[in-house]
């Protein structure tokens, strides 16, 4: 089996508003606490006997949160499935404008064609769907868009960034993050963050790197860098700027790590008041 998304008592649902039902109590199961907001999503499913014509899903207004360690990992379905009966999904859209990942607001709209999956029913009586990874014969097509504001997305880094400096007693007192366009494909990033720790160690630390994608859907890293001007602060990131700076010219074939029935046709992105990551499948 793929993957297994429990639905409740079987048998399976075979009216739009049970589905919908089911699959937004399933969501929120498999979230937990670390989700906000998923009460308010729209789920609307419209079935074709076994088939679902389509899905769409709105996330406007959700709120993912970093797991905390505190809460549970949802339990996982695994019953010994005794009955699968075989479905399309015809096209999935997903929109959320925006939803909030960790404090930063993100506008998504994805639209997939093509997915398989089944109506499965495992021995404890309980409905579900089997998630089927996708073949060269049975291909996914779509597209997705993600985007961010640019001082969105550099509020939510100094955030984190605060918060990670902070339990090692250090205080961030300022930071600014920098992002430009190199290439339909390719980003640049500039970081300075100035670092106070006790009454007499203050120094500005500067990062720097870059990514591009060509034409064969391969990202390329480069010109990774941390700087200080202080001796001191110089000498401690001495420790492990060779491990950051090491990325530099590390590849990553994008295609060639999705299944053979998900071809990545195209990237694109571009860097103006927001940031927009657009992907193309087919």
């Amino acid at each position: 089996m793929d993957a297994l998304l429990p639905l409740g008592p079987a048998p399976r649902p075979t009216t739009d508003d049970d589905l919908a039902a089911r699959l937004r109590a399933s969501l929120a199961a498999l979230a937990g606490s670390r989700v906000q907001g998923l009460d308010g999503a729209t789920v609307t499913p419209v079935l074709d006997g076994a088939d679902l014509t389509s899905l769409d899903v709105d996330l406007t207004g959700v709120a993912v949160g970093l797991p905390t360690g505190q809460q549970s990992p949802p339990a996982h379905w695994r019953p010994a499935v005794e009955t699968r009966e075989p479905g399309t999904l015809r096209t999935l859209r997903i929109d959320a404008h925006p939803l909030t990942a960790v404090d930063l607001p993100v506008d998504v709209t994805a639209e997939l064609a093509g997915l398989t999956f089944a109506w499965v029913t495992g021995d404890d009586a309980q409905a579900g769907v089997e998630l089927v990874e996708p073949t060269a014969d049975t291909p996914v097509t779509g597209s997705a868009r993600v985007a961010v504001s640019r001082a969105g997305l550099a509020g939510a880094v100094q955030g984190m960034l605060a918060v990670a400096l902070q339990s090692n007693g250090i205080q961030l007192t300022s930071f600014d993050l920098d992002v430009t366009q190199e290439g339909p494909r390719g980003a640049a990033l500039k970081a300075s963050a100035g670092i106070r720790k006790g009454m007499f160690l203050s120094a500005t630390i500067t990062a720097t790197a870059s990514a591009a994608v060509d034409d064969a859907m391969v990202l390329t890293v480069g010109d990774v860098h941390l700087h200080s001007g202080n001796p001191l602060v110089a000498a401690m990131l001495g420790a492990f700027r060779g491990k950051i700076e090491a990325a530099t010219g590390q590849r990553v074939d994008l295609a060639a790590s999705l299944p053979p029935g998900v071809h990545l046709r195209d990237v694109s992105l571009d860097v103006g008041d927001d940031v927009v990551l657009t992907a193309h499948l087919g």
